[in-house]
């Protein structure tokens, strides 16, 4: 939730609180405001020089830039008749995210695209850098490579259920994996809703694919937010089992259930797995 709310009209704030039922507005959303309209209350929202990373659009830099996409952006998301679903948001200092999922008409049908936003603020709410993550397959039937938008933090370190998920990705430890979900916990995918795996069925046969390239996914730890219910883990994706991959941007949301296990594992990056096609 990015947008700093005192910048905002009073009808923008009230569709804000409704859409995320909230009766205290902390931050204005990121689609709420992008369609708001309201640019310079977007555009002041930023310390400096607007930057935002764009899975499509790359790196947007400084006000120019910055207003000429989500002019054409808006557009965009008009052309194809945009709502969206709140799912989750942490606001927190420096970081925060926010979670969606956008709908928009296709050729032959709506499509869903699960989005997350991570945002680097300074103490006083105003922005210091936008990073947006989501597949493009849903869009176009293909992935797309996405460089580092982070480096490596080798002194980044997750704690309790998301360390130990972590350690078992990257091992490829399919029973170790398991242990760190509820009975009825789910992973998400990053191209939405057809590709939820909920339940041990399901998740065990999930990620014994993901794993059938000879191991793990090793991931380089970037940045963090947690605020001990929901954590947002930044990451580049560098190996797939027994394959080296360029290094691509990603973030994964992890949700705490009802006790100390995972209630939920939801995925945004746009790699295109070294597996081959399920057998039958």
């Amino acid at each position: 939730m990015p947008w700093l709310p005192e910048l905002f009209s009073a009808p923008v704030l009230e569709r804000a609180r409704e859409k995320w039922e909230l009766e205290r507005l902390d931050a204005v959303p990121y689609y709420v405001g992008l369609m708001s309209g309201e640019h310079e209350a977007l555009i002041r929202s930023f310390a400096g020089e607007p930057i935002l990373h764009d899975p499509q659009r790359g790196r947007v830099i400084g006000t120019r830039a910055f207003e000429a996409y989500i002019t054409r952006l808006g557009a965009w998301l008009s052309h194809h008749n945009m709502s969206f679903d709140p799912v989750e948001h942490v606001f927190m200092e420096p970081r925060g995210f926010e979670e969606v999922v956008i709908h928009l008409d296709g050729e032959d049908a709506r499509v869903d695209v699960p989005v997350a936003i991570v945002a680097d603020r300074r103490s006083d709410g105003r922005l210091m850098e936008l990073r947006i993550y989501h597949s493009i397959w849903a869009l176009t039937g293909h992935h797309l490579h996405r460089p580092p938008l982070l480096q490596h933090d080798p002194d980044l370190r997750a704690e309790g259920v998301v360390a130990e998920y972590q350690r078992a990705l990257a091992a490829g430890d399919v029973d170790a994996i398991m242990a760190t979900f509820e009975p009825n916990g789910y992973a998400r995918e990053p191209t939405g809703r057809e590709f939820i795996h909920r339940g041990r069925d399901a998740l065990r046969a999930f990620y014994e694919r993901l794993f059938s390239n000879g191991g793990g996914i090793e991931l380089e730890h970037c940045a963090l937010v947690h605020d001990g219910r929901a954590c947002a883990l930044e990451y580049n994706v560098v190996r797939w089992g027994r394959t080296a991959l360029a290094p691509e941007a990603g973030v994964a949301v992890y949700v705490q259930g009802a006790g100390d296990k995972l209630g939920a594992a939801r995925i945004y990056d746009d790699v295109d797995p070294p597996l081959q096609a399920p057998a039958g």
